[in-house]
């Protein structure tokens, strides 16, 4: 063999080699792309992303579209990473911004969907507010052996305990302290609108004197109806500002779209502030593949949206609900809304 054919021979052979590396061997990258799209006006598997008992959902038109990003479980190849980089509808980031290192994969996704379940308590609280309905002491959650289970339900309204108003949680946590444990009292409460009393016996408080229902409780607009949202395996806040939107046209007093398809993210906070979010970009491209009319853009993320490839979708720049509502508003009147 020639000292040529030697020198190709083992070029091709260290080129399969890092070929087979390339392939197979994970890099620490994920791959971020458009995850799915929920319509908060409508269905997934036949049931209504957003619930509502006690009342009629108002019948609309149009689609309020909330986006996501999906992410690969685990690490990239080489050659997918290098790929994804070079792709304009694949984001390639560091698996540790995704998936930290600290936490297990699991432990992650519990996180992220608790942070989405707490988007939809500010959405439901943002949106009843902005009906003009008023605050009280609602019950969230009746744990499993809590003496009020069987007595007190999620979406109560918390009225008096033994005689005594309660219109907030530091006032009811007041008339609790006054109150030994294994005491019987009455507590006055609304549900759907209609008034009710229950007999319950307190239950010792542990880090404070006196005693308590064992429910836990937010301050929060309370309505003459309930609202559930029921949207499996997404994760994360970005959801709030749709979710709220999406509430407001199904029990508010306007179709808020005009039959428009729109699409959007972001946060939300109680006092109606839209925070910025991850994977703009990315939200984008699904909002285009779904033909969205306006995609309604967090403040925070105009720039970088502004960066991304052009998908042909017009955006509104939205800081909070109130920019968010007069963007839906200038849709439904052939305006254009104000973009990033």
């Amino acid at each position: 063999m020639t000292r040529r054919n030697a020198v190709l021979s083992v070029g091709a052979v260290l080129l399969l080699i890092f070929g087979v590396l390339g392939t197979t061997v994970p890099v620490p990258y994920v791959a971020q792309v458009p995850g799915p799209i929920f319509d908060t006006l409508g269905e997934v598997d036949g049931e209504p992303i957003i619930a509502v008992d006690g009342r009629e959902r108002n019948d609309v038109e149009g689609n309020l579209n909330l986006t996501t990003v999906g992410v690969s479980r685990g690490g990239l190849s080489l050659v997918q990473a290098v790929r994804g980089w070079f792709d304009d509808e694949v984001s390639v980031v560091p698996e540790e911004t995704v998936y930290p290192p600290d936490r297990s994969e699991e432990e992650t996704r519990q996180v992220n969907r608790q942070a989405f379940l707490t988007s939809e308590q500010a959405a439901e609280s943002v949106a009843l507010g902005e009906l003009g309905y008023p605050q009280k002491v609602v019950v969230r959650a009746v744990p499993e052996g809590s003496p009020s289970e069987g007595q007190l339900e999620e979406g109560d309204a918390l009225e008096t305990v033994d005689g005594r108003p309660v219109p907030d949680a530091e006032v009811l946590a007041d008339v609790l302290a006054d109150i030994p444990p294994g005491t019987p009292v009455a507590v006055g409460y609304t549900r759907l609108g209609e008034p009710g009393t229950a007999t319950i016996t307190t239950q010792a408080a542990e880090e404070r004197a006196g005693s308590l229902l064992g429910v836990s409780v937010l301050d929060q607009p309370a309505a003459p109806f309930d609202v559930d949202i029921q949207v499996a395996d997404v994760g994360g806040p970005s959801a709030g500002l749709m979710l709220t939107l999406g509430i407001l046209d199904l029990v508010g007093e306007e179709d808020l779209t005009g039959g428009a398809a729109v699409a959007g993210t972001g946060t939300i906070d109680l006092a109606g502030n839209v925070g910025p979010i991850g994977g703009i970009a990315l939200k984008m491209v699904a909002a285009r593949d779904i033909g969205a009319e306006l995609f309604l853009v967090p403040a925070g993320n105009c720039a970088e949206a502004l960066a991304a490839p052009d998908t042909g979708v017009p955006m509104a720049r939205v800081a909070t609900l109130d920019d968010a509502l007069a963007a839906l508003a200038d849709v439904r009147a052939g305006r254009t809304p104000e973009g990033c």
